[in-house]
């Protein structure tokens, strides 16, 4: 069956369905590759059919939009982005439009150079697009790269978030990691070292075996499994019944202390059903850590308070901003050089973060066996990452 296109197209926030006539009519004025491309415009092609739907990724909005036609470093780029980080605050977005497909990679070694990031890349047909994030987002962990291992056991979820890292919901490809992978990862795993196993999606309990899954998990290392917490009857909550409290933790996402911030993002009388869902793994005998994803300092000190109140230990406590990548439309940039590599598992291959686990630009390696060479090539990029900043530096040894 032939694909039927429909378009959604985005402009300050706003969205609006077009039919396909009316794509037609938009690409006769203006092609969609070039729409997309364009800062202050958003465009999602959809292509459906009774088999599936390709999606193309909504272009990241950005807070400035520079269209620099055919302006490379050596003929006025430079001026141009030093007047957009002026006019700009740490964080904001500047977007670069421009004919000159090759300034990708000036933008990246400038932005390397100046404490900023690359953030996103788009090069289509005659334009390409490269979206920085002002400033650097600064590195909270000194774990040694290794030490945790996160496996996305599945990319189908009970739910639909608006700012999921990931894009799950209840209409996406399972991508199932499997059984049989997932007890070779944990054998390996013990072998290399490994100090804390994190099982996420998707949602793994949609999982049949979702038990077995996590036993291999924990007989490998202490194990933490991301949940929303809404499963937990009839045969799930007989296969949480079967696990090893002293080695399984439940990670349930809550977002705030009362419902509307909580079912704006997840979807009407979620929050009541995620209360009910760690009261019922509490009374099972695990301990619980509370997760909330918010998009203010304001939004985290509220969340924190809650905590106070609910008398949560510090160490159960996980309070995250939301990442502009997957389905948000908001949040914080992040590139690969923000983020110590923690080595990440799915069916597609091998990631350096959770965050952008289905994201070609923190694609490691398609090969995950055996695990030591994928970590070796996690730890590899690493170190090429250090010794880029490293040359860089060197521009300015003064003796």
């Amino acid at each position: 069956m032939a694909y039927t296109p429909a378009i959604t197209y985005r402009a300050r926030g706003a969205a609006q369905e077009f039919s396909s006539d009316a794509v037609a009519r938009i690409r006769s004025r203006l092609p969609l590759a070039r729409l997309r491309l364009l800062g202050c415009v958003q465009v999602e092609a959809i292509y459906g059919s009774a088999g599936g739907c390709k999606i193309h990724r909504i272009a990241m909005k950005a807070n400035i939009d520079l269209d620099v036609g055919r302006k490379t470093f050596a003929s006025g780029l430079l001026p141009e982005l030093i007047a957009a980080l002026h006019r700009s605050r740490p964080g904001d977005l500047i977007a670069v439009v421009g004919a000159e497909k090759g300034i990708g990679t000036d933008l990246e070694t400038w932005c390397r150079f100046t404490g900023n990031a690359l953030v996103e890349s788009t090069v289509e047909n005659d334009h390409g697009r490269w979206v920085i994030r002002h400033g650097t987002v600064p590195s909270e962990s000194n774990r040694p790269v290794g030490s945790r291992l996160w496996l996305y056991t599945n990319f189908d979820c009970n739910l639909r978030c608006d700012y999921c890292c990931v894009r799950s919901s209840p209409g996406a490809t399972r991508r199932e990691l499997g059984l049989a992978r997932v007890k070779r990862i944990a054998r390996e795993a013990a072998e290399l070292g490994v100090k804390e196993v994190f099982v996420t999606g998707g949602e793994p309990f949609l999982l049949p075996d979702v038990g077995e899954l996590l036993l291999a998990c924990a007989a490998a290392a202490p194990t933490t499994v991301l949940t929303n917490g809404m499963l937990f009857t009839g045969r799930r909550m007989e296969s949480l019944r079967t696990l090893p409290r002293d080695r399984i933790v439940l990670q349930i996402s809550l977002d705030s202390a009362t419902p509307e911030r909580h079912d704006l993002h997840r979807g009407a009388g979620t929050w009541m059903r995620t209360r009910q869902g760690i009261g019922l793994a509490r009374a099972q005998g695990f301990r619980v850590r509370l997760a909330a994803t918010v998009s203010s300092d304001r939004e985290a000190d509220e969340f924190r308070q809650f905590l106070d109140e609910e008398q949560i230990a510090p160490e159960d406590r996980v309070i995250r901003r939301i990442a502009l990548r997957g389905s948000a439309t908001e949040g914080v940039a992040l590139a690969r050089s923000d983020l110590v590599p923690e080595v990440t598992i799915t069916a597609e291959g091998v990631y350096w973060h959770p965050v952008g686990a289905e994201d070609a630009d923190l694609l490691v390696t398609r090969d995950i066996f055996p695990l030591a060479e994928a970590f070796a090539a996690v730890r590899r990029a690493f170190e090429r990452e250090g010794e880029h900043a490293l040359k860089l530096a060197r521009i300015f040894n003064c003796a």
